[in-house]
């Protein structure tokens, strides 16, 4: 069974093949946007603090 992949896949596939050197510049992007370090704390107190929505967001008290 053949696996599907995109042609954007593929373009992508071969054109870091071409450009190594990319990698690394798709690393520290990765890290200045994504790897953050986690403070569970807060993550806890964020959790903590949330009001439950309503069903439908939209309707109006009557």
């Amino acid at each position: 069974m053949a696996i599907y992949e995109s042609e954007h896949t593929k373009f992508m596939r071969e054109w870091m093949d071409k450009h190594p050197e990319e990698r690394e510049e798709q690393r520290k992007g990765r890290a200045m946007w994504w790897d953050k370090p986690q403070e569970l704390a807060a993550q806890k107190a964020d959790r903590e603090s949330q009001v439950p929505q309503k069903a439908y967001y939209y309707q109006n008290e009557v």
